[in-house]
């Protein structure tokens, strides 16, 4: 796949240390916070702690996806009936304001991202990259066009570019624009630096939906 090995080797394996490093030290460190965030989730809704679901990663490489529950249990079997409130321009993801199905509890971890805390796991065990596109579900890959599809060729990330650039706000066109810049023209352990910094300055302003 074209420039798939962009930055070579070296790149990969410092990306690589990067994230074990990181993701187990924030563990370590945030685990007595993260476990009374499973306890205010417990006590606010019932259905599990965490939400599990199926997504595509690198080379098409399915995986378990971990965040924090933050609407009601079996949210997914109410979806259907608000795809027609859908937000994001193109119907391949799904997003819309103020979402019923979000508990009192998940519009607090959602505005300041710490639903997205467990995904630190993800990072930890291989699945995922600090810093990449963000890995959609199958039923969304399944819609994705050849360009789309590009996506794949990296490691899918907790953050990334569109996320500190528009977030909430951009289309799903404009989000595989950003997506292939930052594959083909930008990914450097400098510019995933960046965008690391950018992407906490973002959790601090609370900007999450």
């Amino acid at each position: 796949m074209k420039n798939i090995e962009r930055g070579g080797k070296a790149y990969l394996l410092c990306k690589r240390l990067f994230d074990v490093l990181f993701s187990a030290t924030a563990l370590l460190f945030l685990a007595i916070p993260m476990a009374v965030v499973a306890f205010i989730i417990v006590c606010d809704s019932k259905g599990p702690v965490l939400y599990r679901s199926v997504r595509i990663g690198k080379g098409g490489k399915a995986f378990t996806f971990l965040k924090y529950r933050t609407m009601c249990d079996r949210a997914d079997d109410q979806k259907e009936k608000l795809l027609e409130k859908n937000e994001i321009e193109g119907g391949v993801i799904f997003k819309i304001t103020d979402d019923p199905r979000i508990t009192r509890v998940g519009k607090i971890l959602r505005k300041y991202s710490v639903d997205e805390l467990p995904q630190l796991i993800c990072v930890l065990r291989g699945d995922m990259t600090l810093i990449g596109p963000r890995p959609g579900t199958p039923q969304e890959v399944a819609l994705y066009d050849e360009r789309a599809k590009r996506r794949l060729e990296v490691k899918q990330g907790l953050s990334g570019e569109w996320q500190v650039r528009g977030r909430n706000n951009v289309s799903f066109t404009e989000m595989i624009d950003m997506d292939l810049d930052y594959i083909d023209n930008k990914r450097s352990l400098l510019y995933d630096l960046k965008l690391f910094f950018m992407s906490v300055a973002e959790i601090f302003k609370g900007t999450g939906k």
